[in-house]
């Protein structure tokens, strides 16, 4: 029961929590540009703006499949905070990201499509790793429940540091940062600025946004379960990932996505694969 509390109170909290990080995004990424920048809450300025406008949908599939896109990403984070099985998880993550893929392909805009396409090599980019990094934590606690690899109280950065590097590589992607932010980006100098939400107004790119928060706590979540030995380290480290990923993203232009998915399977081999090599040679 306590951890079906946890779900839910992902459910509420998670929106709020993640519309807070994406305000802090603009701000920090403001001082670097040497700008002002906008206010904490100008995120839920502009998603309550997006509500009230007037939603123009280019066929009938295109909004059911951004609902279940957004509900199938709320099942995700409710599934990870209830403490199941992580390999559900990241699938109901996937089926999640598929919605989305469908609702840009429904499009006729030719920048939609593109930006469906892209998305769809962003998911073979870092699946590789998402999997070896499941595994990972399979092989030091035998379990694939939250629940339990949190409760065992094991240091999981001190045995899965390379795997914790290959994920923290492909986290940039599913944050939508510069170098990787291919498919869905928010730099108005880019050649396809929303690429894969071109068509989408209204509502139903205020559900995009919001399921982009909801998946951004599920992510630094996962982030947690590395350091969640000590709660403080943990939340430290969760935080100053966040950060890195700011700092990325301002630093680095975009790169072509063939660089993307080469150096992505390139990490999971070397980084994740080379962990996990170890490990089945000196941890039994």
């Amino acid at each position: 029961m306590e951890s079906i509390l946890y779900g839910l109170i992902y459910i509420v909290l998670a929106p709020f929590v993640g519309g807070l990080l994406a305000g802090v995004d603009r701000i920090i990424t403001a001082r670097m540009q040497r700008r002002v920048g906008p206010p904490l809450l100008q995120p839920f300025y502009d998603v309550l703006k997006l509500l009230q406008k007037k939603t123009i949908q280019t066929n009938r599939f295109q909004a059911p499949y951004v609902i279940c896109h957004l509900i199938f990403m709320v099942f995700t984070g409710f599934l990870f905070f209830e403490g199941s099985d992580i390999l559900l998880t990241f699938f109901v993550l996937a089926v999640s990201s598929i919605f989305f893929i469908l609702a840009a392909y429904s499009s006729k805009s030719p920048f939609s499509f593109l930006g469906a396409e892209r998305e769809l090599l962003l998911v073979m980019a870092y699946e590789p790793m998402v999997l070896i990094t499941l595994v990972g934590f399979f092989k030091i606690t035998g379990s694939f429940h939250v629940y339990h690899i949190i409760a065992s109280g094991i240091p999981m950065i001190v045995y899965l540091p390379g795997i914790f590097l290959g994920f923290l590589y492909i986290l940039t992607i599913k944050f939508r940062k510069s170098p990787f932010d291919l498919s869905y980006s928010h730099h108005a100098h880019q050649e396809i600025v929303k690429g894969i939400t071109t068509d989408m107004t209204g509502s139903t790119l205020a559900m995009i946004e919001i399921a982009h928060w909801y998946e951004n706590v599920f992510l630094l979540g996962f982030i947690f379960m590395f350091f969640s030995f000590n709660i403080w380290i943990g939340i430290g480290v969760t935080l100053a990932v966040y950060f890195l990923e700011i700092l990325i993203d301002n630093a680095f232009a975009r790169e072509k996505w063939e660089f993307v998915l080469r150096t992505s399977w390139i990490a999971a081999f070397l980084l994740g694969g080379g962990n996990l090599v170890l490990l089945y040679i000196f941890y039994r």
